[in-house]
């Protein structure tokens, strides 16, 4: 039976495969930086704003490092490999995420890394490319190393939140990452790239990504990471591309094949699986 948490925990990544369609669809084209700004920097302040608390102590460079790996460092690496890769290639290099998170977990929280976990890591990174690999995909080698990058920057993140238990609330804890990352993105992003003429249905969009794709979601991903374990939250990013194409078709009329039905079927299995709790994962979870 699925625990009432990895169900909260799950909204954060079908979010997230919602966002594909909103950035297509309603933001500029070519600007990934801008988008991940505004995405990231107002939604920080409006949480900081709400919960009326700063980082103290250890929590403000605890703050810069996670802001770092979860936006700053993340976003770019996500854009070069979109940018160098077909998506279906991005996505399946991005799905080796849980089992870099399942390595980390094992030697810095002490998480077994089980065989379930192991052979549940590799169908998610199977089913994945079925849903999103298409024939005659190319390959580029810095196009799959910032791919890689993402993934492992992603994983760091997952395990050293699991790690340092914030005083604060989610609330809280989210706003300073998202600040923090928010601001060592506006430098790059005036850097690489103009700031366009925004229309109403820009600002449509940019709004949904800071108030769902980035307070909401953050909030409910960085919660889950503090009530379950990492490898149980890392499987749950696995939903990101389900819900991605389920969107694609039923928006804009993309078609699904019936081996990116079986891809989908494959990687929710594997999220389930991963999501199975003996007496001993109970006892790691903390509450």
């Amino acid at each position: 039976m699925i625990n009432h948490r990895v169900v909260v925990a799950a909204l954060a990544p079908a979010i997230w495969g919602t966002t594909f369609y909103v950035t297509t669809e309603y933001l500029p084209p070519d600007r990934p930086l801008l988008a991940s700004t505004l995405r990231a920097l107002p939604a920080g302040l409006v949480l900081v704003a709400i919960t009326r608390r700063l980082p103290h102590g250890d929590w403000w460079w605890r703050s810069l490092v996670l802001g770092v790996l979860n936006f700053a460092a993340f976003t770019p690496l996500l854009f070069v490999a979109a940018y160098r890769l077909p998506g279906g290639v991005a996505a399946t290099v991005l799905a080796v995420q849980p089992l870099f998170v399942a390595l980390l977990a094992s030697r810095v929280l002490h998480q077994r890394l089980t065989f379930r976990i192991v052979v549940a890591g590799a169908a998610g990174l199977a089913g994945v490319g079925l849903l999103v690999l298409r024939a005659g995909a190319r390959l580029d080698g810095p196009g799959v190393a910032a791919a890689l990058g993402g993934a492992a920057v992603t994983a760091v993140a997952i395990v050293l939140t699991k790690r340092w238990v914030s005083p604060a609330s989610s609330l809280a804890t989210t706003g300073w990452q998202l600040v923090a990352g928010g601001i060592l993105l506006v430098p790059l992003t005036f850097a690489l790239e103009d700031v366009p003429a925004i229309t109403a249905r820009n600002a449509a969009g940019y709004t949904y990504l800071a108030i769902f794709g980035g307070a909401v979601a953050y909030v409910v991903w960085f919660n889950g990471i503090r009530l379950l374990k990492a490898t149980q939250v890392t499987f749950l990013g696995l939903l990101t591309p389900v819900v991605a194409a389920v969107v694609g078709w039923a928006a804009l009329g993309q078609e699904l094949t019936a081996l990116q039905l079986v891809g989908a079927v494959v990687v929710l299995a594997a999220m389930t699986v991963a999501q199975t709790r003996t007496r001993s994962d109970v006892r790691e979870i903390r509450t």
